[in-house]
C-alpha cells in the first residue's frame, strides 16, 4: 500500500486500506479499558510488522520509539458482540489478540497464556478483542459494534 507522501501529495490525507480495532466490553471500568487496549494492541506490530511506522525524533534530535503508522480505532459492545465478532475474526483468519476476563486476575504473560489455554474457543469470557487486516473484513468483523466515547 502507497500513502499519498510516497505518492508526492504531502497534504492530501492518507487513507489505509488496512485498519487497526479494538473492540471492549461495554461494562468496563475506565482503568480496565485501558489496560486492555494496550495489552491487545501489543501484539500488533509483532504479528504485523507493516503496521510500525517510522522512529520518531524531536528538534533537538532526541530518539523516540517508532508506534503505529496508523489510527487505532476503539470500539465497546456487549458480551454477545464481542463473542460474534471473535467468530467472524476467526472465520475469516485476521491477525487478532484476545483479552479474557480471568487476566484481571494474573500478573504476568506466563499466568496470562495458561489462563487462556485452559479455556475452550468457544467459552472464553472475552473482554476485549484487537483485530487488523483489510478495512472491509474488519468492518464486517464488528458490525453491530459502536465507536467508543
Amino acid at each position: 500500500m502507497r500513502t499519498s507522501e510516497e505518492n508526492g501529495a504531502e497534504s492530501a490525507p492518507v487513507r489505509f486500506d488496512t485498519k487497526i480495532a479494538v473492540l471492549l466490553r461495554d461494562d468496563l471500568e475506565t482503568w480496565q479499558r485501558l489496560n486492555v487496549t494496550a495489552f491487545l494492541v501489543s501484539g500488533l506490530g509483532t504479528a504485523a510488522p507493516e503496521v510500525i511506522g517510522e522512529p520518531y525524533a524531536d528538534a533537538d534530535g532526541t530518539a523516540y520509539l517508532s508506534m503505529f503508522r496508523q489510527p487505532v480505532l476503539v470500539f465497546e459492545g456487549t458480551k454477545e458482540t464481542l463473542t460474534t465478532a471473535h467468530g467472524r475474526a476467526l472465520s475469516r483468519a485476521l491477525p487478532r489478540a484476545v483479552f479474557t476476563s480471568d487476566l484481571f486476575g494474573t500478573g504476568n504473560d506466563r499466568d496470562n497464556r495458561a489462563a487462556v489455554r485452559a479455556v475452550g474457543t468457544d467459552q472464553l469470557d472475552l473482554v476485549g478483542l484487537a483485530v487488523y487486516g483489510p478495512r472491509n473484513a474488519v468492518d464486517k468483523v464488528l458490525k453491530g459494534a459502536r465507536m467508543h466515547h
